[in-house]
C-alpha cells in the first residue's frame, strides 16, 4: 500500500465524494473501479482484505466527504445542534430544531448498531467484486421499484378520494398539499418545518434502511430516500434527510478509522491520502450542491438505470475476461 499514486488516490478520491451522496454506493464503486481497470489498481487497492489499508484510506475520505456535507448544510446543523442543547435543557421536543434533533439521533442508531456488529463481517465476505457488481443491480431493482410504488400509492383511489376530501384518512392528502405548496418557498431558508413533523418511529424506520449499505453495491442514500418515499416524503425532503442522516454516520465511520492511517497501514502514503481527501471534498460538494436542485423536480429512476445497467456490465466483464 506504500505504493499507492497521488493519480489512484485523487480518482478514488473524487469518485468517493461522489458516489456517497449519488445514490450508486460509494463502496460498491471503491471495489469495482480498481477491479475493472485492473493491474496495479487490482493489486494496490482492495477492501476484502482482513486488515486493508485501502479500506482505512477511503473510510478515511469519509471525514472529507462528511466535512463538505457540514459545510454546504451548516445552517442545518446550527440550528439542530441549538435545537438539541434547548430539547435537553428544558426537556422538550417543540421547536422544528428540537424535533429534527431527536429525528435524526433516531435515525441513526440502527445503522450504527448494525455497522459495529455486521461491517466487518460482510466487508470480507462481500468486498469483492463480483459481488459488488450483483448488489449494484439489486440497488437499481430497489431504487425504481420505490419509485413505481410511490406513484402507485400517489394514483391509488385512496389518495385521490382523500384529495377531494381534505378530512378523510387522517387529513394526509391536504398536508401533502400544503408540503408540496410551501417546498419552493422554504427550499432555501434552513430546515424544512415539514421534513421535523415526521413521527419519531417513522425516522426511525428510514434511518434504519442505511444498515443494507453495509453490502458493497448498495447506496446509503438511495436506500434512505426509497424509504423516505415509501413512507411519504417529498422527493427534495427525502433527499434532505438522507444527506442530514448520513453526516453523522460518515463523519463516525472517518473518525473511527483515521487511526489506523496514523499507524503501519498509513505508513509512506501521507501525501495520496491528502490529496484523495481534497478531490473527495470538492466532489463532494458540488455533488450536494447538484442533487438538492436536482430533487427537487426530478426521481430515483435515472440512477436506478445506471445502476442495473454498469452492475450487469462489470458482472459480464469480471466472469468472461
Amino acid at each position: 500500500m506504500s505504493s499507492l499514486s497521488y493519480l489512484e488516490a485523487t480518482v478514488v478520491g473524487a469518485f468517493q465524494g461522489v458516489t456517497e451522496l449519488f445514490p450508486v454506493s460509494s463502496l460498491g464503486h471503491s471495489v469495482l473501479v480498481p477491479a475493472l481497470i485492473g493491474g496495479r489498481w487490482a493489486r494496490d487497492l482492495n477492501v476484502s482484505a482482513p486488515e486493508s489499508p485501502y479500506l482505512a484510506f477511503i473510510v478515511g475520505l469519509h471525514v472529507a466527504t462528511a466535512a463538505a456535507l457540514l459545510l454546504f448544510f451548516w445552517r442545518d446543523w446550527v440550528l439542530v445542534l441549538t435545537g438539541l442543547y434547548t430539547s435537553v435543557r428544558y426537556r422538550r421536543i417543540q421547536t422544528t430544531g428540537e424535533r429534527l434533533a431527536w429525528l435524526l439521533i433516531v435515525g441513526t442508531i440502527p445503522v450504527a448498531i448494525a455497522g459495529l456488529a455486521l461491517e466487518h463481517t460482510f466487508r470480507t465476505t462481500l468486498g469483492r467484486p463480483i459481488p459488488a457488481a450483483a448488489f449494484l443491480v439489486v440497488n437499481g431493482v430497489l431504487l425504481y421499484a420505490g419509485e413505481r410504488l410511490r406513484r402507485r400509492v400517489d394514483a391509488g383511489p385512496d389518495r385521490r378520494s382523500a384529495g377531494a376530501n381534505p378530512m378523510m384518512a387522517g387529513g394526509e392528502a391536504a398536508a401533502a398539499r400544503r408540503r408540496a405548496e410551501t417546498t419552493t418557498a422554504t427550499q432555501d431558508s434552513g430546515i424544512d418545518e415539514r421534513l421535523a413533523q415526521t413521527p419519531l418511529g417513522r425516522g426511525a424506520l428510514i434511518g434504519a434502511a442505511q444498515a443494507l449499505a453495509l453490502l458493497p453495491g448498495i447506496s446509503r442514500s438511495g436506500v434512505t430516500m426509497t424509504a423516505g418515499l415509501l413512507r411519504g416524503l417529498t422527493h427534495d425532503e427525502a433527499a434532505r434527510f438522507s444527506f442530514l442522516l448520513a453526516t453523522p454516520v460518515i463523519l463516525a465511520a472517518g473518525v473511527l478509522k483515521l487511526p489506523d492511517l496514523f499507524g503501519p497501514l498509513g505508513a509512506g502514503i501521507g501525501g495520496p491520502v491528502l490529496a484523495g481527501s481534497v478531490a473527495s471534498f470538492v466532489s463532494a460538494y458540488f455533488a450536494v450542491r447538484f442533487l438538492t436542485k436536482y430533487f427537487h423536480t426530478r426521481t430515483l429512476t435515472p440512477f436506478a438505470v445506471y445502476c442495473v445497467l454498469a452492475g450487469i456490465a462489470s458482472l459480464l466483464w469480471l466472469t468472461l475476461r
